[in-house]
């Protein structure tokens, strides 16, 4: 095998596919990289059982082949090698690697004894990169990670024609993202459930193109279940988690007794200057009268802290106590210039939006105003007395 290939081209697709390397292999060979070069160019790819990559690469092949290598070792001296081509080429039972005055040689694995791949099945529809990517990124902040209980580590898909909604949960807090997608068939009406962890890897890789993100759903050679993501020579299957997924529609409450509206930006600075004093597992205490918020932590002998923020505020005075770090991540994961919060009362959960540019002026506070849309469900914390 002799190839000469782009160092940042290379360098991009050994990272894309070496973040699926398992990082205690059951299988010696799963701790490689496989690089096969045809006439059409070389595809790399690595694969720990459950998860599967692949990257394309459009590169000048003098000998095709095939080679595995250690797939960590091969990622950490691509990022190191200077500005200039490399060429690969597999001397006896090594690959050496050339760039510009660099030479390294890799051992090679058995190849022979690398599994087959799983085929990408076949394509349910296609996503803008960027829309995609904040969907899910606005979504896996609430997905758990106990993996114990694993149908609560995935983000549930569910399609229904040119609408994907997004969804996670992990008890404590739950995100909604409502999106249009273009289904290969308008029809179409289907459920996965998707490991956020393996969803979110891709996400923040395949943006990076800019190119329209498909999404492939279907059954493995075995029959087990498959979701696959694509974009730009760049693809990755992923098993889908089994069981039942809460049915987390009900949890947002019909109405809201009481919302404020408040900055974003302005809310995050305080709850992070606030909570600073908070102990581990304690709580930031948002007290919301008309016009003005005050958030406090600390109690008794601690360390305490307060801080009052501008607010809009209707409803009957209240008091509510959440964790620090999902309030942030919620406020996070807002687009937009101001956070509305739905309350029933201080220990029913409470509804976080973004107030929309032009709301209409008959919207129900915290409810959806078009399929294009976020909501962000948060447990409150019970104070005691």
């Amino acid at each position: 095998m002799k190839i000469r290939v782009e160092r940042n081209d290379l360098t991009e697709a050994v990272s894309w596919t070496a973040r699926t390397l398992p990082n205690r292999p059951t299988i010696p060979v799963l701790s490689g990289l496989l690089l096969d070069a045809t006439e059409a160019g070389m595809t790399l790819a690595a694969s720990d059982l459950e998860v599967s990559a692949q990257a394309q690469l459009d590169t000048t092949v003098a000998e095709p082949g095939r080679v595995l290598v250690p797939g960590r070792l091969l990622a950490d001296i691509t990022r190191a090698l200077p500005a200039a081509p490399v060429d690969l080429a597999l001397e006896g039972t090594r690959l050496a690697v050339r760039c510009g005055s660099s030479r390294f040689t890799l051992p090679t694995l058995p190849v022979e004894d690398y599994p087959d791949l799983p085929a990408v099945p076949p394509v349910a529809g296609t996503v803008a990169a960027a829309t995609f990517a904040q969907a899910v990124a606005q979504v896996a902040i609430a997905s758990g990670k106990d993996d114990t209980l694993p149908v609560l580590t995935g983000v549930r898909f569910e399609i229904e024609g040119d609408r994907l909604t997004m969804a996670a949960t992990d008890r404590y807090r739950l995100a909604v993202r409502q999106l249009r997608w273009r289904p290969e068939d308008p029809d179409t009406e289907t459920t996965a459930l998707v490991p956020a962890r393996t969803l979110s890897d891709a996400a923040k890789a395949l943006v990076t193109g800019g190119e329209p993100v498909s999404l492939h759903l279907g059954a493995g050679a075995a029959g087990e279940r498959l979701a696959g993501f694509s974009a730009g020579g760049r693809r990755t299957t992923t098993r889908l988690v089994d069981g039942e997924y809460p049915k987390y529609r009900s949890l947002f409450p019909p109405s809201a007794e009481a919302v404020a509206e408040i900055e974003i930006a302005a809310l995050v600075e305080s709850v992070r200057r606030v909570a600073l004093v908070a102990q581990r597992t304690a709580p930031v205490r948002l007290g919301f009268t008309d016009g003005e918020l005050v958030l406090e932590a600390g109690t008794g002998e601690d360390a305490q802290a307060s801080e009052v923020l501008p607010a809009s505020f209707t409803g009957e005075p209240l008091t509510i106590a959440f964790n620090p770090t999902y309030l942030l991540d919620g406020l996070g994961a807002l687009e937009g210039t101001i956070a509305r919060l739905s309350f029933t009362s201080a220990t029913r959960p409470a509804v976080l939006t973004a107030v929309p540019a032009e709301a209409p002026a008959d919207a129900t506070p915290g409810a959806p105003t078009d399929v294009d849309d976020y909501r962000y469900l948060i447990m409150p914390v019970r104070l005691s007395g």
